[in-house]
């Protein structure tokens, strides 16, 4: 397990971009990577995810505008979005996990960050 914090959430308009940050209180070079949000009403989705080799996958509703990445040597993974529209607005979540796949899901989740995008 690793402890995740995630930053970089805001309010912005229809159009902007904002990066979000997800620190780890420990080495992720091993750990697959990944970000969730969770729209107001609405269930938790995946947005997007990085194995520790850097292959990545995105939902197709973020495909194009967002790109997730990582620096193992900073302990950080990044999620910038681009051309944002009022449907991304959600808390978003980082998660990161060592033994990864999509039956196990994520073991290590941070507290969430706000994203608001006005029209």
């Amino acid at each position: 397990q690793v402890q995740l914090v995630e930053s970089g959430g805001g309010l912005v308009q229809a159009g902007g971009s904002l990066t979000l940050s997800c620190a780890a209180s420990a080495s992720i070079f091993s750990f697959a990577m990944g970000w969730y949000r969770q729209p107001p009403g609405k269930q938790r989705e995946l947005v997007a995810t990085i194995t520790s080799g850097g292959s990545t996958n995105y939902a197709d509703s973020v495909k194009g505008r967002f790109t997730i990445s990582r620096d193992n040597a900073k302990n950080t993974m990044y999620l910038q979005m681009n051309s944002l529209k009022p449907e991304d607005t959600a808390v978003y979540y980082c998660a990161a996990d060592q033994d990864y796949s999509d039956y196990n899901g994520f073991g290590s989740w941070g507290q969430g960050t706000q994203v608001t995008v006005s029209s």
